[in-house]
């Protein structure tokens, strides 16, 4: 089967025998991940562990020294044209909001849109207010990142990767950054998207959330993906060693709070 074409039954993300370094340092090592359309995937993991470095090679924001990674049918180690046109597809939400300071919500949400798209302001504004009702903050519009809190910067964030129409969106710890009482607000949008069966890879410590919204949760711990399973599965009953006592360290430490 060619490269273009690709069926239902294909995974919608391949990694296959993915190895990266920075400098000598291995980060990712030996990682072979599929991924089904519609599958929500939480990775977690100590810190330092290539979660966060795994999901940014999805869209190229890291390049791998070795291996293959083929997104919708689209070979991303190939490089050139390729990486655009993945970009285009896959929507990502950082931990830090990265919302542009001088332009309002509304322009926020339209800049790419109109840039990538070659979307009319028009039609822009019109998609972007309805994601902007999709994750509950319209009135926002036409005020600046700064006159919001942090939760809400997050949802705009959201609301933005939206309104590229992507098939995939990824999260990286996106709920880190902020305080305890707007977690909850972002964690809602996610469930949201999840439960509209958008193809989700999320890197968080919220282990409710990964029980609530996972297909499948991944435990990583030195560039190794350690071990996979359902979520009912993965908390019941991990079957390594690393798994339980990140699992249990994650435990006392709620329990402490």
């Amino acid at each position: 089967m060619t490269d273009a074409v690709t069926t239902a039954a294909d995974p919608i993300i391949r990694m296959e025998a993915v190895n990266k370094w920075y400098g000598s340092f291995q980060v990712l090592t030996g990682i072979d991940l599929s991924v089904r359309t519609g599958e929500r995937i939480v990775i977690c993991g100590p810190s330092g562990s290539g979660k966060s470095t795994l999901i940014r090679c999805i869209n190229r924001l890291e390049t791998v020294q070795q291996g293959k990674i083929v997104v919708d049918g689209i070979d991303l180690t190939a490089g050139g044209k390729n990486v655009d046109a993945v970009r285009a597809e896959v929507g990502m939400v950082f931990q830090q909001f990265n919302l542009f300071p001088h332009l309002t919500i509304l322009q926020n949400c339209t800049l790419a849109p109109m840039r990538s798209r070659g979307m009319s302001k028009t039609e822009a504004e019109e998609v972007a207010m309805k994601y902007l009702t999709r994750v509950r903050i319209p009135e926002q519009a036409h005020k600046y990142p700064s006159q919001l809190s942090g939760g809400q910067q997050q949802r705009v964030a959201i609301a933005r990767a939206l309104c590229m129409a992507p098939k995939i969106m990824l999260f990286d710890e996106p709920t880190s950054a902020l305080d305890p009482e707007m977690v909850k607000e972002v964690l809602d949008t996610m469930i949201g998207l999840a439960e509209d069966g958008m193809t989700m890879l999320c890197v968080t410590h919220e282990m409710g959330f990964a029980r609530s919204v996972a297909d499948r949760v991944i435990f990583m711990a030195d560039g190794k993906i350690v071990e996979q399973a359902p979520p009912q599965e993965f908390f019941g009953n991990p079957k390594n060693e690393k798994t339980r006592q990140f699992l249990g360290q994650i435990l006392s430490s709620h329990q402490a709070h």
